[in-house]
């Protein structure tokens, strides 16, 4: 069995989500690994749009669902080396039931944990996890490019992959919002479906729509142009493939509205409804709409090969990186919008 380094100090500094969008600082015991768990040295954690409920309501958890760090320890029956470095995958999955043995681990029936919801996440300098939901990662990944194997290639990937089964033959896709995970979208639709293929982004922020086109968007302004005629001055009557990212129902509507026929609108950003005319948006058109929840555990490792390639393409989704001790100004930069992912570096 290993053991936690002897130097460690029994106690720890926590970034405290106290509600009312401020974070202070307390302590907290290093947590101790129990059977299959590990001890993981975080050095690196990104901000989420998912974390607002938890900066303006506050959380007795310590947040942090996108953490990549150093296994430092082990419990009774683990393998993993200390010292190796890798990420974590958010949910705790339990591998038995039928969702984990046919691949689903992300829609898992009997979920263990949330990390960073549920149980203490990687903001902390220490977290402890299922040995079984950390993945290795070649060293030579710096860890704040890691965190970008999480919610950014992992959700959008998922997300791509999704459409496809139902649109193998994918030759135009439109993302509703520019924030990281449209961002994340973007790039995955480029490195799995290829550089030809145009991919418009919608949003109404100028900063995200520039950074969406250097890496290869079409950008629409809502303020100042419409998706359709942005789309047929392109030669496009209509989109193949259109992914919602902003959870915002006037952008599905409009996502809904851009789809040619045989068209296949994937809902990926949690929040507000989206309202059919059965006959006329189904039906007659065989479009279809689906739900996309995070990824599965397996897509990690294709990914990380994608990572290791595109390595500076991916790279320039990530625009702020902070210390923790600056990580409530981070937020506050973070939720006006005016940056790419913002990581937090320990």
């Amino acid at each position: 069995m290993m053991t936690a380094d002897t130097d460690l100090s029994p106690r720890m500094t926590v970034p405290l989500f106290v509600g009312q969008g401020t974070i202070a600082f307390g302590s907290k015991e290093i947590p101790v690994t129990g059977d299959g768990e590990l001890l993981i040295q975080v050095k690196a954690n990104a901000l989420c749009g998912s974390d607002r409920g938890q900066f303006y309501d506050g959380t007795p958890v310590t947040p942090g669902h996108e953490a990549a760090g150093l296994v430092i320890a082990g419990g009774t029956g683990t393998t993993t080396s200390p010292g190796t470095p890798g990420v974590v995958f958010l949910m705790a999955f339990c591998g038995e039931c039928s969702n984990c043995k046919n691949d689903f681990t992300n829609l898992c029936l009997n979920k263990q944990a949330d990390y960073g919801f549920s149980d203490d996440g990687g903001y902390a300098p220490y977290m402890v996890v299922k040995e079984h939901v950390f993945f290795p990662i070649d060293p030579q990944i710096p860890f704040a490019e890691a965190t970008l194997l999480l919610d950014i290639m992992g959700t959008g990937g998922h997300a791509i992959k999704r459409a496809q089964r139902i649109r193998p033959d994918i030759n135009s896709i439109l993302i509703a919002g520019a924030g990281p995970i449209g961002l994340g979208v973007l790039a995955m639709a480029k490195l799995l479906l290829g550089q030809d293929k145009p991919v418009y982004v919608m949003d109404y922020v100028p900063y995200r729509l520039e950074l969406a086109e250097k890496l290869g968007a079409i950008p629409i302004h809502l303020g100042n142009m419409s998706v359709s005629d942005v789309v047929r001055n392109r030669g496009h009557a209509g989109i193949d493939v259109a992914v919602d990212t902003s959870g915002k129902t006037a952008a599905r509507q409009m996502a809904l509205e851009a789809l040619n026929k045989r068209g296949v609108l994937v809902c990926v950003g949690h929040g507000q409804e989206l309202h059919l005319q059965v006959s006329n948006d189904l039906i007659a058109t065989e479009r279809a709409v689906l739900g996309s929840e995070y990824f599965q555990f397996h897509e990690l490792a294709e990914n990380h090969e994608l990572l290791l390639k595109h390595l500076p393409y991916l790279s320039q989704i990530i625009t702020h990186r902070c210390r923790v001790d600056h990580i409530q100004q981070a937020y506050e930069m973070f939720f006006e919008g005016q940056t790419g992912k913002v990581v937090i570096e320990q």
